[in-house]
């Protein structure tokens, strides 16, 4: 049995939405796929690119490669009868900030689930169950990238969770700046920001969800201009937030004056990873790698 979810890049809300405020969220056409082989022995096999792993299906050891993996593993344990093989193949690195860990969570949710019950699982069971090995593994997350890997296409989402999925394809340039500070310390950072000025931040997020439900109107009718202009004004929040970088700020000017770019900001917190243009750009000034992408419609799928 095979199952595979997209990756998935940040739009808008980043930092808002941990707050009960709307984010938007799109599905990429780079995905992730976890095939299961049962095996006669009560025992759990790993095999990815990040390594190899074997353990006693009752006393699953910790391995940092495959945390998300594991936890997913552990919630379903009671309903497995035997042991089993998960080959993990992705279709982009882990480094970058394409949503790897929430594809891979929900392609190892989906595919045990449909091992244990036969059908594919229910999108909002799939979030849910997928959701919980997030806060169990990093202790806290929206669950925004998780709704792009499950739903496809443009999601706008907030965490009660709600759902609106948008089912567009749009064309996307991402730039890699080079590194990653991690989302926990991100956010600690902001945090601390926020109980200093909260009226400020307040005011910030607040714009930003009035934006998801501009930028979505304008994504359903393909008015790309109006969606680029939303993202223009959202990475002016972003720096204001403090989550710029010198490097991140050169990529973004970049983007904005490409001539096939309608509009470009921050993806996912900020303080290193990608940003994201909505369109397409020859960026030869650039020494940053970039990545041709497109929003995809498709959201997780099971395979026999």
């Amino acid at each position: 049995i095979t199952a595979s979810a997209p990756g998935s890049l940040m739009l808008l809300g980043e930092h808002a939405v941990l707050h009960g405020y709307r984010a938007l969220v799109g599905a990429i056409n780079r995905r992730i796929s976890v095939s299961l082989t049962p095996l006669n022995e009560a025992s759990v096999r790993i095999d990815s690119a990040l390594g190899k792993y074997e353990s006693p299906l009752a006393e699953l050891f910790d391995d940092p490669s495959f945390r998300f993996v594991l936890q997913a593993v552990r919630q379903h344990r009671e309903r497995i009868s035997s042991g089993f093989e998960l080959k993990i193949d992705s279709e982009f690195s882990a480094d970058i900030g394409f949503g790897s860990s929430a594809a891979v969570t929900v392609a190892t949710h989906a595919v045990l689930m449909k091992w244990i019950s036969g059908t594919a699982p229910e999108k909002e069971e799939l979030f849910k169950r997928s959701l919980e090995t997030v806060h169990a593994v990093q202790g806290r997350g929206s669950g925004a990238d998780l709704a792009a890997s499950v739903f496809g296409g443009c999601v706008a989402f907030s965490i009660k969770p709600e759902f609106e999925p948008v089912e567009v394809g749009v064309p996307l340039t991402a730039v890699f700046c080079g590194y990653k500070t991690p989302t926990p310390e991100v956010i600690t950072k902001v945090e601390q920001l926020r109980a200093a000025d909260p009226g400020k931040y307040e005011k910030i997020y607040r714009e930003i969800d009035s934006s998801v439900s501009d930028a979505a109107a304008a994504l359903r009718e393909g008015d790309f201009a109006a969606f680029g202009n939303i993202l223009n004004r959202n990475q002016v929040l972003m720096d204001e937030m403090g989550v710029n970088t010198p490097e991140l700020q050169e990529i973004v000017a970049a983007l904005q004056a490409g001539s096939g770019i309608y509009g470009a900001k921050i993806s996912g917190s900020g303080l290193g990873d990608c940003a994201v243009g909505i369109g397409r750009a020859e960026l030869t000034n650039l020494s940053y790698p970039f990545y041709d992408l497109e929003i995809t419609p498709k959201g997780f799928e099971c395979h026999d």
